[in-house]
């Protein structure tokens, strides 16, 4: 059964959040206004994401991270003023993300998040990971899944894009329209009496269960049929690759580094591909080329893909994506994919 909510909205909060109430009703503004959100990595894509549920109205955000501005940063960070270089990332985002809505309590953490215990997590009704390494992911992940918290993981390199999501199980409500044809009252027979469709909205309550991460990332290809191998977005082979990388240069692609990133790109590419019994023409030879910088306009697409599954899940309202979305900016593809057991 979809959870009752007591959270009470004061008059201010009814008026600007006015046309949200309209569009998906009283309580779901109301599970969004009780909902505590950490969100881990302020990159690109943690600033689009900050900016969409802070403006939906959550109660509060906890920004965490301890790296600093850089003059990458300039591509796509809209929330750190430009004279912070070198400064906190989570301290430089509080100013600017706290003013897209007074209503909304927002703190900055500049922790790492690997120093974070179970207990810290107990705290938030929502966790939403960016920028960390495929290990952490899996950690955090693992953690929300015995406290029943909702997790969620996105990145954007370069052109390629993805999020995660795991709500454990997850109970919501759906709008279904259905078509209800009625006969006129005339007093002629039935085979000629007038016929109206008239369509009424019906609320249906469903359930959907999520896979963890680890299980989403370790998906046997060996025994899976061509077929679904085909139709699997190659966004998802591409980010393994990228976190791969990450893992173990303790970084991200460089522009400053691009020919010898490219090269070890590829041999990762390869290396994991044959790890995973992959044929390596899954992936196109020239996509370690697409792979550096968060690109501004990706990190739109993904970050509100991203906002909008956060605020479905907290709000209850509507399908939700299970589990991956893959975005490609190479050809300007988005897909759903549900992976794992």
């Amino acid at each position: 059964m979809v959870e009752q909510v007591t959270c009470t909205i004061s008059e201010d909060e009814a008026a600007l959040y006015d046309r949200q109430i309209r569009l998906w009703g009283l309580d779901a503004q109301k599970r969004l206004r009780a909902a505590r959100i950490l969100l881990i990595g302020l990159r690109g894509l943690g600033a689009e994401v900050a900016k969409n549920i802070v403006l939906a109205g959550i109660k509060s955000l906890t920004l965490l991270d301890h790296t600093v501005v850089t003059e990458e940063d300039a591509c796509s960070q809209f929330l750190v003023p430009k004279s912070d270089l070198g400064k906190n990332r989570a301290q430089s985002s509080l100013s600017r993300t706290a003013q897209l809505n007074p209503m909304v309590t927002v703190t900055a953490d500049t922790a790492n998040i690997t120093t974070k215990d179970e207990d810290f997590f107990k705290d938030f009704d929502v966790v939403c990971a960016t920028c960390c390494q495929k290990d952490e992911l899996i950690r955090i992940d693992e953690i929300c899944h015995r406290n029943d918290i909702k997790f969620f993981a996105g990145d954007v390199f370069g052109f390629y894009g993805y999020m995660f999501s795991d709500l454990n199980k997850h109970e919501y409500a759906e709008e279904i329209v259905k078509s209800k044809v009625t006969a006129s009252d005339s007093d002629e027979p039935a085979s000629k009496k007038q016929k109206t469709e008239e369509k009424e909205t019906i609320v249906v309550k469903k359930t959907a269960t999520f896979t963890r991460l680890k299980e989403a990332f370790s998906v046997d290809w060996s025994n899976t049929a061509a077929v679904k191998l085909k139709r699997t977005p190659t966004t998802y082979f591409i980010a393994l690759v990228l976190l791969k990388f990450r893992e173990i240069h303790d970084r991200d692609p460089s522009p400053k580094l691009r020919d010898d990133d490219m090269k070890e790109l590829s041999k990762l590419c390869e290396t994991t591909l044959e790890g995973m019994q992959v044929d390596r023409s899954t992936v196109d030879e020239n996509f370690a080329g697409y792979c550096f910088a968060e690109l501004s306009p990706v990190c739109a697409v993904v970050g509100g893909v991203l906002g909008q599954e956060i605020i479905k899940a907290v709000s209850q309202r509507d399908t939700p994506h299970n589990n991956f979305f893959f975005f490609s900016g190479v050809d300007g593809s988005g897909m759903v994919d549900c992976l794992g057991n």
